[in-house]
């Protein structure tokens, strides 16, 4: 899912926690712009057996500081 989701969306992701579980992760996900619908609506068809999905927007005052 990891390489999808930069593939398709020029995201960076990454793999934040359950290592060490087969067939579970938490995936951070960072884009710029407005691209977070498209990601979410992307999961929940690649993943229609269960996906959660938690967003927060930052400003790039935010990010930098």
């Amino acid at each position: 899912m990891k390489v999808r989701l930069r593939k398709r969306f020029g995201a960076s992701v990454a793999e934040v926690d359950h290592h060490d579980l087969w067939q579970r992760a938490t995936l951070n996900v960072a884009l710029a712009g407005q691209g977070a619908d498209d990601v979410e609506r992307f999961l929940h068809a690649a993943l229609p057996d269960g996906v959660r999905v938690e967003r927060a927007s930052l400003s790039a005052e935010e990010v930098f500081h």
